[in-house]
C-alpha cells in the first residue's frame, strides 16, 4: 500500500470513527428529549443501567424500585419504612434545585390543582423525567376519574409539547381502575401518554370551556351492534 493510500486509509477511518462518536453524542443529547415514544419498561431500563438519583412523586403504594427518594401528599413512612420517604406538605416540593437526576410522575399531573407549578416545581428539583397520564379516552372510561382527574392531557407530536385542558366527560365511565389496568397491556398507546423529558417540558394549559355535546352510553352500544349486525348480511 502506497503512503498517499495509507493516509487516504487513516482519513476516512478517523471520520467514521468521528461520526459514530458525534451520533453516540448526540443520541445521549436527545434521549431524554420531550417524545411520546417510550415505555416504563424503556425507563426501567436504562435506570437500572445508570446510577442516578431518581424521585419518585405521587406514586402511592406502588413506587419505582429504582426510586432513591418517595414522595407523596398522604403520609406513607409505614409502608416504605426501608426507603426513604419524604411527605409533600405544601405546593412546592421540598428539594433542593436539580437534586435528583431524573424525576418519575406516572398518573399524577391530571389530579394537581395547579398544573404550571407542578411542572416548574419538578423542572426546578431533577434534570430529567418520565411522566405518564391517561389520555382522553382512558379519563373518561374510568369511574375513579370522572371527580379525581382535573385536567384532560394530549402530545402534540410535531411540535413536541404537551397540551393541558380543561377536563370535559363526554360519555359516562364503564370501567373501574382495575379493569383499564388490563385493557392498558394491549392498548396502551390508546390510553397512556408515556413521555421521556430532559432540562425543559413545552407546555400549553386551554382553560376555555369548550362545550361538548355528551354521548350516551346507550347510543353508543346501539351505533355498535348495528354495524356488527349489518356486516352480518
Amino acid at each position: 500500500m502506497t503512503l498517499s493510500n495509507s493516509l487516504l486509509s487513516i482519513s476516512i477511518g478517523s471520520r467514521v470513527i468521528a461520526f459514530l462518536f458525534g451520533l453516540a453524542s448526540f443520541s445521549a443529547r436527545t434521549c431524554f428529549t420531550l417524545r411520546r415514544k417510550t415505555t416504563k419498561s424503556f425507563v426501567n431500563s436504562f435506570l437500572k443501567e445508570k446510577n442516578l438519583k431518581v424521585l419518585d412523586i405521587g406514586c402511592g403504594f406502588s413506587a419505582s424500585e429504582y426510586a432513591n427518594v418517595i414522595s407523596d401528599i398522604q403520609d406513607l413512612s409505614n409502608h416504605y419504612k426501608d426507603r426513604n420517604f419524604i411527605k409533600i406538605s405544601g405546593k412546592e416540593l421540598p428539594f433542593k434545585d436539580k437534586e435528583f437526576d431524573f424525576v418519575i410522575t406516572s398518573h399524577v399531573l391530571e389530579h394537581v390543582e395547579d398544573p404550571k407549578l407542578f411542572l416548574s416545581e419538578i423542572q426546578r428539583v431533577a434534570k430529567s423525567g418520565y411522566i405518564e397520564v391517561p389520555t382522553k379516552l382512558e379519563d373518561n372510561l374510568v369511574f375513579e376519574n370522572k371527580k379525581a382527574h382535573l385536567w384532560h392531557l394530549e402530545f402534540d407530536d410535531l411540535n413536541k409539547k404537551l397540551i393541558i385542558s380543561n377536563k370535559v366527560q363526554i360519555f359516562e365511565p364503564i370501567l373501574t381502575v382495575a379493569s383499564i389496568n388490563k385493557f392498558r397491556e394491549n392498548f396502551s398507546d390508546s390510553l397512556v401518554i408515556q413521555l421521556l423529558w430532559e432540562e425543559k417540558i413545552d407546555y400549553k394549559i386551554i382553560t376555555d370551556n369548550i362545550v361538548t355535546q355528551k354521548i350516551s352510553n346507550l347510543n353508543l352500544f346501539r351505533k355498535f351492534f348495528s354495524k356488527k349486525i349489518r356486516s352480518l348480511f
